[in-house]
């Protein structure tokens, strides 16, 4: 083969990687959530280019990550995609905003890798992903073979995937972040009331239908009012995300855990005995009182009131009665409470 045909052939070569990354970039450029746009960008890199590992890295507690990991999630998405310290990936990946191939000293990226197949890469090429000119994570490739990416092959058709990518990225945000608003508290992240009342609806529904249980805890902070008027807003609000975020820690993936209102929270428990759900709250409780919030160094000690209301009352008849006796049941225990003070 003399010179003008090997330049032939890699100009085809290279002709065809465009059109392949075109078709790429068509399929995702009309999609408007995060899940979507994951599924569909990964698995047409790994059709279109036979390359065994396609995944994702994002920068932990920054816009997209939080609301990523607010978002429906997805067993692709779980497999293929990490969520990584800030100080650690600038470190492995540079600021630059520059393509990284790699295909030696591979031990040291492992922080970047995906759960699985981590001993069987042999290259990897990370190509940076932006958002308002800010570096927020990785595209990445590897492969089990060292020369699909060896360092000084040419970047440039990566650098314009990962450019669209990141173009897409910031329409997908704008769109979630209205999505999320919609269906979440903005200051707890929890799920907000007409998202509850719909979730309570459908739970009560199932609940009958198949003759399981189903309780309902009414919380609220106990002298909310102290908290605002000793530590300012900022420090209700630091207690009610604190509160918001202990709730979600302790109950199970199957529970709704919503904010009501102000300083009140419902927690919906499918399949949870009346007598199951008061150690929950109890063990909460304790929790809270044996662990203050720590707020502009000082301590912020508090307690909660609960209220409890269960499908096991047959006087609860609709979702709308069983949230109003959770709602009698807290307002009891705040009464008690008073006269034991």
């Amino acid at each position: 083969m003399d010179k003008f045909d090997k330049i032939l052939q890699i100009l085809r070569r290279n002709d065809e990687i465009a059109q392949k990354f075109h078709q790429i970039e068509i399929k995702i450029l009309s999609i408007l959530d995060f899940k979507d746009l994951f599924e569909v960008l990964l698995a047409e890199i790994i059709d279109k280019f036979k390359v065994p590992y396609a995944w994702i890295s994002i920068i932990e507690n920054n816009e997209v990550s939080l609301l990523i990991q607010s978002a429906e999630n997805s067993e692709l998405l779980k497999r293929r995609m990490n969520f990584v310290d800030r100080g650690i990936f600038f470190k492995l990946v540079g600021n630059q905003g520059q393509p990284v191939l790699i295909n030696e000293n591979l031990d040291a990226y492992f922080p970047l890798f995906p759960p699985k197949g981590k001993n069987m890469i042999k290259s990897v090429a990370l190509a940076p992903i932006s958002m308002e000119g800010g570096i927020i994570g990785s595209l990445n490739q590897a492969d089990t073979s060292p020369w699909r990416f060896q360092p000084g092959i040419d970047t440039s058709l990566l650098e314009q995937l990962a450019l669209k990518v990141s173009l897409c990225l910031t329409n997908v945000t704008a769109h979630e972040k209205l999505k999320f608003l919609a269906y979440r508290d903005p200051l707890t992240g929890l799920l907000n009331r007409r998202i509850m009342e719909s979730a309570l609806n459908r739970e009560f529904l199932r609940t009958t239908r198949y003759k399981k249980i189903l309780s309902v805890v009414f919380i609220d902070i106990d002298d909310f009012k102290k908290v605002n008027d000793n530590h300012g807003h900022d420090g209700g609000d630091a207690l009610l995300k604190y509160v918001a975020d202990k709730l979600i820690d302790m109950t199970r993936d199957t529970d709704v855990v919503s904010r009501y209102a102000g300083d009140e929270f419902v927690v919906i428990l499918p399949e949870s005995s009346p007598k199951s759900t008061k150690n929950l709250m109890e063990r909460l409780q304790t929790f809270f009182s044996e662990n203050p919030l720590d707020f502009s160094g000082s301590k912020i000690k508090f307690s909660i009131s609960f209220g409890i209301a269960s499908t096991e009352d047959q006087r609860t008849r609709s979702a709308d009665a069983l949230l109003k006796k959770a709602d009698k049941m807290l307002y009891q225990a705040k009464t008690a409470n008073k006269s034991h003070q």
